[in-house]
């Protein structure tokens, strides 16, 4: 029985061991922010007594209104998720976005925006300072790209990929101000030190717990030491194999008191359409730590999707918003997908293709078709069920 009970009992029972008092009201509340009340009725006291007869003490006991939680499917409301692949604003692209940073992505706002949760791969800088790093490709934007991204109804962001930090420093002090003043994207994956840039996003939705991650498994040999977050140090959640422990036991503290976990990752190796096996181990690893939807990236080219046990993968969602458009680099699109707790109960993918820089949705038709088959026909590489 709860505390309020056994001190209501006590109340009853002194009055009784006295001849009678006068009882007192209370009015109590449990989590679910019902009311009770406890009346006040007049006993036998030493007071003149009244021609009438007092009402008797009444008890009224709050009955939850929370049901149990569902150890797979939580409250049972479906969660709608949206994933999107690699987005930069380099090229044509910049002056797009500098012109109207909240119509940039009209073409897909709406695949985006109508799922309770959209999550894409931001793979860039913000800032407009700072040097490039000794690397190949180097891709930065102002912070209007949050803003830009935010308009077209993108809810997380992750900066966990091996463009993050490509402008040292000052990139890095950047991007993390961007961080700190966006509400819609929410950044992940980037943080001041190695707390900050594990934590995974938190939110409830429809009273579903959800938690976001993301890290990146592919970094720059010679750039891992400076980019990755430590206790001392600002930078990236680091997938690699001799730093995912700490990715993993994220996840495992996450999974006792969230509904859904979702992991997106920036892995695999560029132009390949089958993951590798350091993508399927590291599947392994975190079905394994609790997650329920595995995501990611990086690779410029479709992967499959699919079940993977109890869980769902997609091992590469391809370009989104991008300046390479020609062939494999610009076909994309998005997945969606539909939650109960654990349990992913739909999904589909939204095959389009990047014009402009933008990921377009193909219209119902044999293109579309085509894209869609196509898409399917990753997945026996994968080891992904249907």
């Amino acid at each position: 029985m709860g505390r309020w009970y056994r001190t209501l009992l006590a109340l009853v029972l002194a009055a009784a061991l006295v001849g009678g008092a006068v009882a007192a009201g209370a009015v109590f509340r449990d989590d679910s922010d019902t009311t009770a009340s406890v009346g006040v009725g007049r006993g036998r006291d030493r007071s003149p007594a009244t021609t009438s007869t007092p009402p008797p003490t009444t008890t009224t006991i709050p009955v939850p209104t929370t049901a149990p939680r569902d150890p797979r499917r939580g409250n049972g409301q479906a969660v709608t998720f949206a994933f999107g692949g690699d987005i930069h604003f380099e090229g044509d692209l910049r002056a797009k976005l500098q012109a109207d940073p909240p119509g940039v992505l009209a073409p897909v706002a709406g695949v985006l925006s109508g799922a309770d949760i959209a999550v894409v791969n931001l793979e860039t800088a913000v800032t407009e300072r700072g040097a490039p790093e000794p690397k190949d490709f180097t891709f930065r934007a102002p912070p209007v790209a949050l803003e830009a991204l935010g308009a077209a109804g993108v809810d997380v962001a992750s900066l966990a990929n091996n463009h993050g930090l490509d402008y040292g420093i000052d990139g890095l002090t950047d991007t993390l101000a961007a961080k700190s003043q966006s509400l819609a994207p929410v950044v992940i994956g980037v943080g001041a030190n190695a707390t900050e840039a594990y934590a995974p996003r938190r939110v409830e939705v429809k009273g579903q717990r959800i938690a976001v991650f993301a890290a990146t498994q592919v970094l720059d040999d010679n750039l891992i030491a400076a980019w990755t977050a430590t206790d001392t140090q600002g930078g990236l959640a680091s997938a690699k194999p001799d730093q995912v422990e700490r990715l993993l036991a994220g996840v495992r503290a996450a999974r006792l008191d969230s509904d859904t976990v979702v992991v997106f990752l920036h892995w695999g190796v560029e132009g390949e359409t089958c993951p590798s096996e350091g993508q399927r181990a590291l599947a392994q690893q975190l079905v394994d730590a609790g997650a329920d939807v595995i995501v990611g990236g990086h690779a410029h080219r479709q992967q499959g999707a699919g079940r993977f046990g109890t869980a769902f993968v997609a091992y590469g969602l391809g370009n989104f918003v991008f300046y390479n458009e020609s062939g494999p680099s610009g076909v994309s699109g998005v997945l969606q997908l539909t939650a109960v707790g654990r349990d992913v109960d739909a999904y589909s993918w939204v095959p389009a293709v990047i014009r402009g820089g933008v990921a377009e949705p193909l219209p119902p038709g044999p293109e579309a078709d085509a894209a869609l088959g196509a898409w399917n026909e990753l997945r026996p590489c994968s080891g992904l069920g249907a």
